[in-house]
């Protein structure tokens, strides 16, 4: 099969293109033909590495993928040769007490595809029955492998762990990536008040599409915390998305109420910073963390994003040949949104 991989760490030179053995499903996996992989950040960390990551190579990025059945295994039910379907990408046992209690996200033997087991930059891939999710009939593969991840995500961020709750006040901080565009969207179906704070005018200008109430330039507005505290009448807002990290996460302890929530689900500005500890206690501040979210989140979101109540942005869909390109622009964050191969 054709597939992009990758046979060392490093930049995204080291993304290979070419031809690998085609795997066989198990009784209880099914094999799709993929259509689609959307680009994560994920795949730049996995693609860089990181000291304790031990890979077997060739290895496989990609967490998103959306395709037809190929063919099904036997102890397999639910599914026929032909269905459209879309990966649900935790990886569980099944069978440890997170799982036997739903939260299979928090499994004690998690995995993540495209991570740590071979991922979606491929014309094939086995599975799990459990990991596959139908799509409506009319509905594209582009747009449900854009918005697994990413939607599951900010989902159970904002409403599961959250809590959000309509009338209250939102702030995203970053513009335009997968999870705070799916974010705004999830916050804004919840009858949140939104505020954005970005540099450029092109992803502020996506946000306020998607319905952004209050745009904060920070190019204009450095110390876009003290914008964000006037805006609110010197009370600060309920909820900070941030999943910036390094950079932004002490303008966002000054951002949020007292008793607010600052979520994260990322530090793609870096993980390690300082902080003023005493922001935390001072204003009873809860600092909630989360990865992915279980299937239970994965399966509602959906079946939103399938009624068009939620709309992945896809900015540019690359051919599976040029995964190297895309990483090349994910990294450089200038994208709008999602970035998709077609496989």
């Amino acid at each position: 099969m054709k597939a992009t991989f990758m046979n060392q760490h490093g930049g995204p030179e080291v993304l290979q293109y070419g031809d690998l053995p085609a795997p066989r499903p198990g009784p209880n996996e099914v094999l799709v033909r993929l259509h689609n992989a959307a680009l994560n950040h994920v795949d730049i960390t996995v693609r860089k590495g990181w000291k304790g990551l031990q890979l077997e190579f060739p290895f496989l990025p990609g967490c998103d993928g959306a395709g037809e059945v190929a063919e099904v295994g036997e102890a397999v039910a639910g599914f026929d040769s032909g269905d459209r379907v879309v990966i649900y990408p935790n990886l569980s046992c099944g069978e440890c007490e997170y799982c036997i209690a739903g939260d299979d996200h928090m499994c004690r033997h998690w995995e993540l595809l495209g991570e740590t087991v071979p991922g979606t930059y491929c014309e094939f891939i086995a599975l799990p029955g459990k990991n596959l999710l139908k799509i409506p009939d009319g509905f594209g593969y582009a747009e449900a492998s854009a918005a697994a991840l990413v939607y599951l995500t900010a989902w159970h961020s904002l409403i599961s762990k959250g809590r959000l709750q309509a009338g209250e006040t939102v702030l995203i901080v970053g513009a335009s990536g997968g999870v705070n565009t799916a974010s705004l969207q999830v916050a804004k179906l919840a009858g949140a008040t939104v505020m954005v704070v970005g540099s450029d005018p092109e992803k502020l200008a996506l946000a306020d599409r998607l319905g952004a109430d209050v745009l904060f330039n920070r190019a204009d507005e450095p110390n876009w915390s003290k914008s964000v505290y006037l805006a609110t009448n010197e009370r600060g807002v309920d909820v900070v998305v941030d999943n910036v990290g390094a950079g932004t996460i002490p303008s966002s302890l000054r951002s949020v109420r007292k008793g607010g929530r600052i979520l994260t689900v990322g530090s793609t500005g870096g993980p390690t910073y300082e902080i003023d500890h005493r922001y935390l206690f001072a204003k009873h501040i809860s600092v909630l963390g989360s990865t992915m979210g279980p299937r239970r989140d994965f399966d509602t979101v959906m079946s939103l994003v399938f009624e068009g109540q939620l709309a992945p942005v896809v900015d540019r869909i690359f051919p599976l040949n040029e995964a190297q390109e895309a990483h090349e622009v994910l990294e450089s964050g200038n994208q709008l949104g999602k970035l998709v191969l077609e496989i």
